[in-house]
């Protein structure tokens, strides 16, 4: 019942102010939609309220149909879909599109957004516009930024406070050279396995712990052992509600300007549904007798992470205003 209160009180906002297209404007349009999450999760609420608000506000010219659980393919299949025009629009997280992408990289790099909300504003604004021109040059079109949460330490030996609690512990990692080098830089052992390995590997000591957002950490039950959970926060990679630009340039500039409208509605959304899953979960681990702690001053470990930045400036140095931009962000 939240979620559809939720979902009326956008729409209708959105709908009071906009111009509602005739229906005699254009031909009709029916969109495929790509998505890998399930249909209660808050980036498909966000996604179906999308294509509610656009319908309606095209007076019906532009409809479509959402194919959620990863139907349509996996996520680096959807990307080029998208790109060459067979897929229509998805949900996608950024990592993923650095391989094609290269602006996309930026935000898996450490720390480097300092909190949940900066991200929101940047991404609202010149970082996600400067982002968005290198994802349109290769094919497609943002229309709105969602959350998927901040990736923070868990582990069953310490609670984390400086980099230098994360000396000699072992600790799994996403197969990246980012997301490796970040460790060792604060002298832990990083240790890239598969996601479905991680509870076993901490319950036998093979690793000591890991890091994730606080609805993986508590779905996979990983709070039952690795009970010290600090919040680093030291990834937040924000993932982008997009469309073919094959498909945009089809459409009228007062169907694009609906579609970006209703994009950063959904986005809006999206992030409300979200903080609410993630709110839950923290209830969960904590009644489950998990030891949190928040780290205030993140400057530590944004200073800890020179030499994983050096390397990708070195490797990528055309990204170096972009990574400035972010970085010099009050």
């Amino acid at each position: 019942m939240l979620h559809t209160s939720i979902r009326k009180t956008f729409a209708c906002a959105a709908i009071g102010g906009s111009l509602v297209l005739a229906a005699s404007t254009a031909s009709a349009v029916e969109l495929r939609g790509w998505n890998i999450h399930v249909e209660d999760y808050p980036v498909s609420i966000a996604m179906e309220s999308f294509m509610e608000e656009v319908t309606e506000r095209t007076g019906g010219e532009i409809t479509g149909q959402i194919y959620h659980n990863g139907v349509l393919g996996s996520q680096p299949d959807a990307i080029e879909q998208i790109r060459l025009g067979v897929i229509d629009f998805g949900e996608f997280s950024l990592g993923p599109m650095g391989q094609s992408i290269p602006e996309t990289n930026v935000v898996s790099l450490p720390f480097i957004f300092s909190s949940i909300p900066q991200m929101y504003e940047l991404m609202d604004g010149e970082v996600g516009e400067a982002i968005g021109a290198g994802m349109i040059e290769k094919g497609i079109v943002p229309l709105g930024w969602y959350d998927a949460g901040a990736r923070s330490f868990y582990n069953s030996v310490r609670p984390i406070n400086t980099p230098a609690d994360v000396e000699g512990l072992k600790v799994r990692v996403m197969s990246n050279d980012l997301f490796v080098g970040m460790v060792e830089a604060m002298d832990g052992n990083a240790t890239p396995m598969a996601f479905a390995e991680v509870y076993q590997s901490i319950k036998t000591g093979v690793v000591d712990g890991a890091e994730n957002n606080p609805p993986s950490y508590e779905s996979t039950s990983h709070f039952e052992v690795a009970q010290y959970y600090s919040l680093t926060e030291h990834l937040i990679i924000p993932e982008c509600l997009c469309m073919s630009l094959k498909t945009w340039e089809t459409l009228t500039p007062e169907q694009q300007t609906i579609l970006k409208e209703a994009g950063h509605a959904s986005a809006l959304l999206q992030r409300e549904l979200w903080q609410a899953r993630e709110a839950a979960s923290m209830e969960i681990v904590q009644a489950g007798g998990t030891i949190v702690n928040t780290i205030e001053d993140k400057a530590p470990f944004q200073e800890a992470m020179a030499p994983v930045y050096d390397q990708f400036l070195a490797d990528n140095p055309d990204l170096a205003d972009l990574v400035n931009m972010i970085r010099n962000a009050e």
